[in-house]
């Protein structure tokens, strides 16, 4: 949602430049940059402020919809099974720990390689 880390410098040095894109592939909150961004970045003389800096925004700006970091184990299946070619390996790095198993549990029976995240 670019409200704190790197990627707060990365916008603040690369917004104002036409030849930037900016892709958004998630959920952009209300009362974040990231979704000013969007917002403002659409329209003509649109900007934002950025540590109390205003910087016009002449980069590109792209939503990216249909993804979500929220998918049951359902869609996550669904999604894994829908690859071109299945992966080497799958890490499960998010989530309560019994979902994080089952999950493994069912990627795992297709032969594929799974680690579970700690």
């Amino acid at each position: 949602m670019c409200t704190g880390g790197r990627i707060v410098d990365h916008l603040r040095s690369g917004i104002e430049d036409a030849r930037n894109d900016v892709l958004f592939v998630g959920y952009q909150a209300r009362g974040t940059l990231g979704r000013d961004l969007i917002r403002y970045g659409r329209r003509p003389g649109g900007y934002v402020v950025i540590d109390g800096e205003r910087h016009e925004i002449h980069a590109r700006i792209h939503e990216l919809t249909g993804y979500s970091a929220h998918a049951d184990q359902l869609g996550l299946v669904a999604w894994v099974g829908g690859m071109g070619e299945m992966p080497r390996e799958i890490r499960f790095v998010h989530g309560e720990e019994g979902a994080r198993r089952a999950l493994e549990g069912v990627l795992g029976a297709g032969g594929r390689r799974s680690e579970v995240g700690r």
